[in-house]
């Protein structure tokens, strides 16, 4: 499929944004990849590059401050949706995310909000499923010491 419109769709808080901004860089089967700035101004960062792992439930962004320097590298678990009719993929954050910064430390984030999620029938047991089994996924990823594979794509592109 030939991915021409993005969503972002959030379950805590309920929304979907139309990422109309973002670039799309390359798609294949595998991954789509985008870069793009700040939705809104941030003072942390301020763009950065994602790639969409369409097959593992897995979204890793390039952050970058103002200055160019790279600032973390964040990875969502994600459900994806298309719509063959419009082009259209929607990107569900399915909450739990990993943040990896340059020098190593990790974070595994937010499954306050998973938990919160789960309790108020936010999101379904698929859906609680399938996250915990991407997460499980990525971590595996990272302690192995493979998370360049999931960088490879970006920086092939320069991203």
């Amino acid at each position: 499929m030939n991915i021409k419109t993005l969503y972002r769709k959030r379950i805590i808080p309920s929304e979907c944004i139309h990422l109309k901004d973002d670039i799309i860089v390359e798609q294949n089967e595998e991954c789509l990849i985008t870069k793009w700035e700040t939705l809104n101004p941030k003072t942390e960062f301020s763009h950065g590059s994602s790639c969409y792992f369409l097959q593992e439930g897995i979204k890793v962004s390039k952050m970058y401050r103002q200055d160019g320097s790279l600032l973390r590298f964040y990875c969502d678990i994600v459900e994806f949706e298309t719509d063959e009719t419009d082009g259209s993929l929607t990107v569900t954050d399915l909450l739990a995310d990993v943040i990896v910064y340059p020098d190593g430390r990790m974070e595994v984030v937010d499954l306050d909000e998973l938990a919160e999620a789960m309790e108020r029938d936010l999101i379904t047991k698929k859906q609680m499923s399938s996250c915990l089994r991407s997460l499980n996924h990525l971590l595996s990823v990272i302690y192995r010491g493979n998370f360049n594979r999931l960088l490879s794509c970006l920086d092939r592109l320069g991203l």
